[in-house]
């Protein structure tokens, strides 16, 4: 399927055009260590799938060294369907010789060993994104969202709309009739790139610019698909992207795999976040075939 290019007046809606340039180049030469190493830390009990959903969806889109780091003691030590991802206990990481960037949240819980990682990455200078049930952890902790603000290195936050109104202090209804507004605040509050997810998701940075994305469905509101976005944009991360190109191209992308599903007939009804992930390769190399001048189609 070919990616067209529509060209908007509005500045802020993301469209293709933004985008062909910020992905990640590949020269001939490239090893794994090219496009960097990325941590998943989550998976609290019964919640082990979002891990496994984000770290996939980092592997599908191109990083180079991928580790997952599951809270539960009922972790698999290996992902059947993926053995190239890495499985390690969240307290080895800390002796990788070389980590480019950690997603934390998907599954993790809010006991008191996800406060004491999540208080743990938060204070190292690398790159992060936070999603999930660390997200509702900085809205019950103070201390932790004052420690995120503080932050040296780059940061993105990756909250749908009740998340958003929890760390906002309002109700959900407030939070949709002012989405743009609600993610400059937040992105303001906690120093980071907000992506205030949902129907035409918002990208906001802290100097007050901000853009909205035009692709995806209701296809994309099932269990996972959120996991699935905190994985590509990791991995993006990762692979050396600045913090708002990484959070525009995953968004984008993740938005335009459930288009494609969709025009193939696999959805909306029953779309999984399985599919999007695997759907968002072939997005990602569709756009990288249209950037070095090649067939798309």
């Amino acid at each position: 399927m070919a990616i067209i290019q529509t060209e908007q007046s509005n500045p802020h809606l993301l469209v293709h055009s933004m985008l062909v340039n910020t992905l990640p180049q590949r020269k001939a030469d490239a090893h794994k260590g090219t496009f960097g190493s990325l941590a998943i830390i989550g998976g609290d009990a019964s919640m082990i799938g979002a891990v496994l959903l984000s770290s996939r969806a980092a592997l599908l889109s191109g990083v180079g060294r991928i580790y997952a780091a599951c809270l539960s003691s009922a972790a698999p030590s290996v992902d059947v369907l993926h053995p190239e991802i890495m499985y390690r206990k969240p307290a080895d990481l800390t002796n990788l010789e070389q980590l480019d960037c950690v997603v934390i949240g998907p599954g993790l819980g809010q006991s008191q060993t996800a406060v004491e990682l999540l208080e743990f990455w938060l204070s190292q200078n690398i790159v992060m994104l936070i999603d999930a049930d660390a997200l509702s952890l900085l809205a019950k902790y103070p201390h932790l969202a004052a420690i995120c603000k503080s932050r040296y290195a780059g940061t993105v936050i990756t909250p749908h709309v009740g998340e958003a109104a929890r760390l906002l202090g309002r109700s959900s209804e407030e939070i949709q009739q002012s989405r743009t507004e609600s993610a400059l605040e937040l992105a303001h509050a906690l120093h980071s790139i907000c992506v205030l997810k949902g129907a035409n998701t918002v990208i906001a940075h802290t100097d007050g610019n901000y853009f909205i994305n035009i692709t995806g469905n209701v296809g994309l509101a099932s269990g996972g698909t959120g996991d699935v976005l905190s994985g590509i944009i990791g991995s993006f991360l990762a692979q050396g992207l600045c913090v708002l190109d990484a959070a525009k191209l995953g968004v984008f992308i993740h938005g335009a795999a459930a288009d494609a599903l969709v025009a193939k007939a696999l959805g909306p009804v029953g779309l999984s976040a399985s599919e999007v992930a695997i759907e968002a390769r072939n997005v990602i190399n569709q756009l990288s075939s249209y950037h070095s001048g090649k067939s798309i189609i």
